[in-house]
């Protein structure tokens, strides 16, 4: 798993996507979660993802081959303010017809900041998917930026927040890109999912 990660397209169109003849797995957060950060942890590659320190790098669709098996796809965050309501819109609608149309999406990963309370952005987001039963994973991410048990009250708030629409959770884990924290894990539970 994560043999090989190499980059293969870039684009906004969903139809310029790689033919859907693998599973695909995606990567999604809102601006400045550590994204490109843990998807460089998985594959064990310092460059493979674009990192900056600059929110709202990330705008096109991201497609990378891992191990000629499956694509992980690295998507644009969402609710990045600084870009105008035009691009914002086309982002927006860009995301979605992705996770809707793209036939051979198994499971959209949502990156949230282990720091921070329940945010109604991603609550909303979260809440989207789930309307268009589009299978999903939470992964938090920075857990090295405070204790495990800390990141865990965090995770505790945000389930207490989605028992409002939510009946049952979506698999759950906690991640650090510094420290590797969550990479057996989050790897075993792709892994599952390609194979099922």
């Amino acid at each position: 798993m994560f043999e090989q990660a190499t980059f293969v397209i870039s684009n906004t169109d969903i139809a310029k996507c790689p033919k859907p003849d693998r599973p695909e797995i995606a990567f999604i957060g809102r601006s400045n979660v550590g994204k490109s950060s843990l998807i460089n942890m998985l594959a064990s590659k310092k460059g493979l993802a674009k990192t900056s320190g600059r929110p709202g790098k990330t705008q096109l669709i991201n497609h990378f081959s891992i191990d000629e098996q499956w694509y992980l796809v690295d998507l644009p965050g969402y609710g990045y303010a600084k870009v105008s309501k035009k691009s914002r819109a086309e982002w927006e609608q860009m995301i979605s017809d992705y996770i809707l149309l793209r036939e051979n999406l198994r499971v959209v990963c949502v990156l949230i900041d282990s720091r921070l309370d329940p945010q109604k952005i991603d609550l909303e987001f979260i809440n989207w998917l789930g309307e268009n039963e589009i299978p999903l994973a939470l992964v938090f991410t920075k857990a090295d930026k405070q204790s495990i048990n800390k990141g865990q009250q965090h995770i505790a708030k945000f389930k207490k927040a989605m028992r409002a629409t939510w009946d049952a959770f979506p698999p759950i884990m906690l991640s650090s890109a510094e420290s590797g924290y969550g990479k057996e894990e989050i790897t075993a539970f792709i892994q599952e999912v390609i194979e099922n």
